[in-house]
């Protein structure tokens, strides 16, 4: 098992994590100014395919944390990343927001209602019952099903939305086809993502506060898994499941170092 003092490149989730409900968690900013200080190469993960990086940048931003876009690594990218290694220059049907068709679009990707290649599903506030017939038709037609991720409901002001994981279970049940999920707990996302920053799993932490995404697919991944307790994750939730965390703690203020930082100044 990799000891914390070897890791030398970071991976974080984002909610429960870093911030909660928009506002930044006990020791979120000074962990990212410790890395940032340090040069340490690091990645904020987010199974959302609906913003850009830099829409969740400037969201960070008016939080109070400073997370560069080119340091945010969405479901959406590591979608587009994925395709493009499978279809470089392929079409697709898209069902979601900016976040995902931008990050299609600079893949390489056409999207396109006429025989596209892929029937692509990710977040959205604007499900429409024409788009997901259109959904069914195509996939029928010889479409091939990804889904951004697996998340049947998403967080809101006023409760629970419907996500991507229970869209995507009404077209299987009209189709019988079954989605390739690109987002977490998927490993081939920290795959990616690690690419991006140049990383290797020997030397990789993943921080996570979710069992049955981050901390699985890190396991999967072979990183050294660090579970925080900020976010949806108690005792009894870790109960429940075969497998735990390298590391368990209270939150991300746990990882900010307490040693002074050295200077050059006589």
């Amino acid at each position: 098992m990799t000891r914390r003092d070897e890791i030398e490149c970071w991976l974080t989730d984002m909610d429960g994590v870093l911030v909660h409900e928009n506002s930044p968690l006990p020791g979120a900013a000074e962990l990212l100014r410790q890395w940032d200080d340090a040069g340490t190469p690091f990645l904020v993960l987010t199974n959302n395919s609906s913003y850009t990086p830099r829409d969740l940048s400037a969201r960070l931003r008016a939080s109070g944390l400073n997370v560069p876009e080119d340091r945010i690594w969405t479901s959406a990218l590591a979608t587009a990343d994925f395709l493009r290694s499978q279809a470089p220059g392929g079409t697709a049907f898209v069902i979601g927001e900016v976040g995902l068709t931008t990050a299609l679009h600079e893949a390489g990707f056409i999207m396109t209602e006429t025989n596209p290649d892929y029937v692509v599903v990710g977040e959205t506030r604007n499900y429409s019952f024409e788009a997901i017939t259109k959904a069914i038709r195509l996939l029928l037609n010889g479409a091939r099903f990804i889904a951004t991720n697996p998340d049947a409901t998403g967080p809101s002001a006023d409760g629970p939305l419907p996500a991507t994981g229970a869209i995507a279970a009404l077209i299987s049940k009209a189709t019988g086809m079954e989605p390739y999920v690109v987002g977490k707990p998927n490993p081939m996302m920290f795959r990616s993502a690690m690419n991006k920053i140049g990383a290797h799993s020997e030397n990789t932490a993943m921080i996570g506060d979710r069992m049955d995404t981050d901390i699985v697919a890190g396991i999967e991944a072979g990183l050294h898994t660090i579970l925080v307790m900020t976010g949806i994750s108690d005792q009894a939730e870790i109960r429940r499941y075969p497998f735990r965390p390298d590391e368990i703690l209270s939150g991300v203020h746990e990882l900010v170092s307490t040693e002074p930082v050295e200077s050059d100044a006589i």
